[in-house]
């Protein structure tokens, strides 16, 4: 299992199947994760999804634990204004920190530091420490505000990835448009998987 944690959260933005699913895939892949989910964010997950979480963080933590068969040093889960936990502080190592799916309320607090949640507070202490991290907007269309945002924190080093499937892999199911946004954030982690073949793959085979 690898040491350093990667920070995963989920907002209130439409498309919780993105932030499932790549939960999954980083515990399949061994990697340690710290997952914080707003208060929104359970409201979607309730609405999109067949998943139906306690309302506590540790009652979350055991559901997603026993769900996703991982342990109970591989995942942890945060409530929102838990100012304890290891994400609040730039001395905790993290590998990265993911905010999937982002909304344009988060990230508007992500890109002036308002810091008011502790999600919004440990991205704050990702972009200070320069480490990695990865926004995920499901929204449409993008007013000049939200595009102003992003822009400025990309200048800063935040990737931006919106949840824009690409269809060159012939989807022919809504899991595999969701695998495609979950592939390149795993690619920007840089964490193989299978969910997808790179462009040209293949032709070499062939």
């Amino acid at each position: 299992m690898h040491d350093q944690p990667i920070s995963l959260a989920m907002t209130g933005a439409s498309g919780a199947q993105y932030g499932l699913r790549l939960l999954e895939m980083l515990l399949k892949s061994e990697r340690r994760v710290y997952l914080m989910l707003s208060k929104p964010a359970q409201l979607v997950i309730g609405t999109e999804t067949d998943f139906k979480l306690p309302s506590r963080a540790a009652e979350i933590e055991t559901f997603l634990r026993q769900h996703f068969r991982a342990t109970a040093e591989q995942l942890r889960v945060f409530a929102p204004e838990q100012w304890s936990a290891p994400v609040a502080s730039g001395s905790a190592t993290m590998h990265a920190m993911v905010i999937c799916p982002c909304s344009m309320a988060t990230l508007s607090a992500v890109a002036v530091g308002a810091s008011r949640s502790l999600i919004e507070r440990a991205a704050d202490v990702t972009i200070k420490e320069q480490r990695t991290l990865i926004l995920v907007p499901r929204e449409t269309p993008f007013s000049a505000i939200h595009l102003q945002n992003m822009l400025k924190l990309a200048r800063l080093g935040v990737t931006i990835l919106p949840a824009n499937p690409g269809f060159y892999h012939r989807p022919e199911k809504v899991d595999d448009l969701v695998d495609f946004v979950v592939a390149r954030v795993l690619d920007h982690l840089r964490i193989a998987h299978t969910l997808m073949a790179a462009w040209g793959a293949q032709e070499r085979e062939e």
